[in-house]
């Protein structure tokens, strides 16, 4: 069974930073892409960053050059770095595992990342 865990969302101030964290229970992890989504309240839910087992990487227009994302094989952990928060950043944040060449898609349950102005 599959298991994405996220973890270091809260609430912060608009330019300020925070590291999301998604700890994954798969073998081969470095067979994943690994996803960012979030969810605002009433809207659908996006995709923030995508970094594949080789470590390419792309991001949606809203957050390049704000935002990171990374992984660390080793760990199976991947990573969303976010810098000058705004308060349109706030939402539902979801780690995604795709495995490459099959359907198989997994994700967390979520982590809340609120930004006051």
């Amino acid at each position: 069974q599959v298991q994405l865990v996220e973890s270091g969302g809260g609430l912060v101030q608009a330019g300020e930073s925070l590291r999301l964290s998604c700890a994954a229970s798969v073998f081969a992890f470095n067979l994943y892409t690994m996803k960012w989504y979030r969810q605002a309240p009433g809207k659908q839910r996006d995709l923030v960053a995508a970094i594949s087992g080789g470590g390419a990487t792309n991001y949606a227009d809203s957050v390049k050059g704000r935002f990171t994302i990374s992984r660390d094989n080793a760990k199976r952990a991947a990573y969303l770095q976010m810098s000058i928060l705004k308060p349109e950043d706030t939402a539902v944040y979801y780690c995604n595992a795709d495995q490459v060449g099959s359907l198989r898609s997994y994700w967390g349950q979520g982590t809340q990342v609120t930004v006051s102005s």
